[in-house]
């Protein structure tokens, strides 16, 4: 049984003084930048957290509004916190585990940053179908994620290089390619891994044209 550790405030203060220093996780954050649509006009950043991924879509996409989503109270207060005086922000509640509403419409892009790993991977397979329903024709799903290593070997040389040595609980890992596949099952196209070093990857995926 996993636990999830993001309701517990202490866990999430924890991982917000460290989350500026994770090792190229500002290369990763530049090229989905890259991949982000030029003319974007609504993006939907699941998992936001302090809203730090959202703030980077919005200084490359000035003009675009962003809904901002999370289900840890301790996390939602920080990016209501950052956002509050800037209209273009949409803070709201939900939970990954739980279907993306059909009420919040349709986006130009639907963007992740170390957020989706925390579901099961069968709730990865169907959260990706529900994304490729939430994006406009030519959509940009970008998910900046932590994905599994090909070996144990490789797994423990990760966990060194980020000077940890203790799992965390609420990971669900899966590997790159299993969660390609799950991106293409669900209908998007032109799906690809961006970018990577060792367990953080950025894989894309577009919706196709009309």
């Amino acid at each position: 049984m996993h636990e999830n550790k993001w309701m517990k405030p202490d866990h999430v203060h924890q991982y917000l003084e460290r989350a500026g220093t994770i090792p190229h996780r500002t290369e990763g954050e530049a090229v989905l930048v890259e991949h982000l649509p030029p003319q974007a006009g609504r993006v939907l950043d699941l998992g936001t957290g302090n809203g730090r991924l959202a703030a980077i879509v919005l200084d490359a996409r000035p003009r675009c509004d962003v809904v901002a989503v999370d289900f840890s109270p301790a996390m939602l207060d920080s990016a209501r916190e950052r956002f509050a005086a800037d209209a273009r922000v949409e803070v709201a509640e939900h939970d990954l585990d739980d279907s993306l509403p059909a009420a919040w419409g349709r986006f130009d892009a639907v963007v992740s940053s170390f957020a989706i790993h925390h579901v099961s991977d069968v709730r990865k397979a169907a959260l990706y179908a529900e994304v490729a329903t939430h994006l406009h024709a030519g959509g940009a799903f970008l998910n900046l994620e932590h994905v599994s290593s090909p070996t144990e070997a490789l797994h423990r040389e990760f966990m060194q290089a980020m000077g940890s040595t203790t799992e965390d609980p609420s990971n669900h890992l899966a590997s790159v390619d299993d969660n390609l596949e799950w991106m293409r099952e669900a209908g998007l196209v032109d799906v690809d891994c961006a970018w990577k070093w060792r367990e953080l990857a950025l894989l894309v995926g577009r919706s196709p044209q009309a």
